[in-house]
């Protein structure tokens, strides 16, 4: 009997892996657009910082990320249980949905925004601001120290915002399931995309090191460092490139999932062709696009309406 308790709960403990793997697989999927996003932000916050401390900082990061989604994850799961109470006393009252879709429309003005700035600032405008926060680090009365610390508590604030995305993006796929497997796959989640994505930053942060280090060698070896030491920036663009993409596909797409009438034209065209999952992703695209330029007309004209208020 002892044996076969013991096989039953081994059978129930692989069902369970099973089913989380599953959504897990299928969360990371809709949270890929913050990821690239996340990736190329981590990298540039420790631009500025002496080549010794970059790992610290990253660190550093690493930690308040962890402490972001140690708060974020309950929240989730409260807002879940919540849901579902509400449910049972009669009152269906949708909570996820609603996240999704403004975490959704969020991404997609934050992809706007990224756009509106390349095309809104000129290149002598940003070769102005390096230059000024070059001088500005150079200068002996800055406050190392300090200035690191608003660098970390900088880069925490922005890592809460997409690790909120994340969250409410895989709450979406989990939601309506058991709570042990929305514990387990949320958790493995926030654990695996700090992870992933801070180690793949302090690996990018000292790619130019590592580039640098080799091409002292000698050889092929020495073509190789040099390779890597040209190939960084590049990195940094492609990366920021794909993610501001790849924030258009999912928060387009997550609006278009959940608007039954965008949700059906968009299937009705793809439908029609041959390649369909090509007309599909045009058509998040599209929708993520007019979506954050909306978003991104009413932030702005809400910024005014403040800065007209305050100056009466």
């Amino acid at each position: 009997m002892a044996g076969a308790s013991l096989f039953a709960l081994l059978d129930d403990i692989a069902t369970l892996l099973d089913d989380v793997s599953i959504l897990t697989k299928v969360a990371a999927k809709k949270t890929a657009g913050v990821l690239g996003d996340d990736l190329a932000l981590n990298a540039q916050q420790v631009t500025g910082v002496s080549a010794n401390r970059e790992l610290p900082v990253v660190w550093a990061v690493a930690k308040g990320s962890l402490v972001n989604k140690a708060i974020l994850v309950p929240a989730a799961l409260a807002i879940s249980a919540l849901e579902a109470w509400l449910k049972t006393k009669g009152f269906p009252i949708p909570i996820v949905v609603p996240l999704m879709m403004i975490g959704g429309a969020f991404l997609c003005y934050e992809g706007v925004e990224k756009l509106a700035h390349r095309f809104l600032h000129s290149k002598e405008e940003d070769a102005q601001h390096k230059a000024e926060r070059a001088k500005a680090l150079a200068d002996e009365k800055v406050d190392m120290v300090a200035w690191e610390k608003d660098k970390v508590k900088g880069a925490i604030r922005t890592d809460f915002i997409l690790s909120a995305e994340i969250i409410v993006l895989s709450l979406g796929v989990v939601s309506g399931q058991p709570f042990i497997n929305q514990v387990t796959a949320l958790v493995v989640i926030a654990l695996g995309m700090t992870v992933f994505v801070y180690g793949l930053v302090a690996g990018i942060v000292k790619l130019d090191d590592a580039g640098l280090y080799l091409s002292r060698k000698g050889g092929a070896v020495a073509a190789f460092g040099r390779g890597l030491v040209a190939s960084a920036p590049w990195l940094m663009k492609f990366l920021s490139v794909a993610g501001t993409l790849a924030m258009f596909l999912v928060g387009g797409g997550i609006l278009v999932h959940n608007v039954p009438a965008l949700h059906h034209f968009v299937l009705g065209l793809a439908g029609q062709t041959s390649v369909g999952w090509l007309v599909e992703a045009l058509g998040n695209l599209i929708v993520g696009v007019i979506a954050g330029a909306v978003v991104l007309l009413a932030v702005t004209g809400i910024q005014k309406a403040r800065g007209k208020a305050a100056a009466h």
